[in-house]
């Protein structure tokens, strides 16, 4: 697996972007707290990994933190951005907080803002999930952004529009961006009142798309959707 990790590091591409309509790197960063973990140290054998993307004006119609790189407007306004890389286990508890350090360099965090713009959850996401599957912060976010680099992303803002739209839609459309990427791959987050939050593409562990667990798919392609539009 650490072979397969450094051959992916190998081939990464300049730094990915978000789905971004505009993106300016900040100078300098505040120092970031420690991450208080949420839950125990849990490690077991990894079985597959999802990489879960998140639609960013949802959640920005509820932060209203003016400080916000991601909400502000200050260093750009976002689409689709990587939330995390997750590993996932043998139908059991995931693993989870394999370790607190290396803490990531701020550079490592700023020049992965225009992917993820949210400094605390790069540290937050290396700490949870990528500390279990990588030896470094630089390494974990390393391969997270190759497979981010990867995929191409729908115009959410478009589809927002569309009549009666649905999951399926949306599924279809993540689809057809992405020649070969299986429909069964494509696991959708809604929230209680139909809202798109993310997109969670399943991957096994060779790090190629695969049909997700029914926890992990989501509604059924027939449920209604609704897209707070970005622009």
């Amino acid at each position: 697996m650490r072979a397969l990790a450094a051959g992916l590091l190998a081939l990464l591409p300049a730094p990915a972007l978000a789905q971004a309509y505009q993106c300016s790197l900040p100078q300098r960063l505040a120092p970031l707290r420690p991450v208080v973990p949420d839950g125990p140290t849990r490690r077991a054998p990894i079985t597959g990994y999802t990489l879960a993307v998140s639609w960013s004006p949802e959640f920005c119609r509820r932060d209203r933190d003016p400080a916000s790189i991601q909400c502000s407007g200050r260093n750009g306004r976002f689409g689709f951005v990587l939330h995390g890389l997750w590993p996932e286990g043998a139908g059991g508890p995931v693993p989870q907080w394999c370790a607190l350090t290396p803490r990531p360099a701020p550079e490592t965090v700023r020049q992965g803002l225009c992917a993820t713009p949210v400094p605390w959850l790069i540290e937050h996401e290396w700490a949870k999930h990528g500390s279990c599957m990588a030896q470094s912060p630089e390494a974990y976010w390393g391969i997270a952004r190759h497979l981010w680099a990867r995929f191409r992303w729908p115009d959410a803002d478009r589809l927002s529009l569309r009549p009666g739209l649905t999951v399926g839609a949306l599924r279809e459309a993540v689809a057809l961006a992405n020649p070969g990427l299986p429909r069964e791959a494509i696991g959708v987050v809604t929230s209680e009142s139909g809202w798109l939050r993310e997109l969670r593409i399943c991957h096994n562990r060779q790090y190629r798309p695969e049909a997700c667990r029914r926890s992990a798919f989501g509604p059924a392609d027939g449920a209604g959707l609704k897209i707070w539009r970005g622009i």
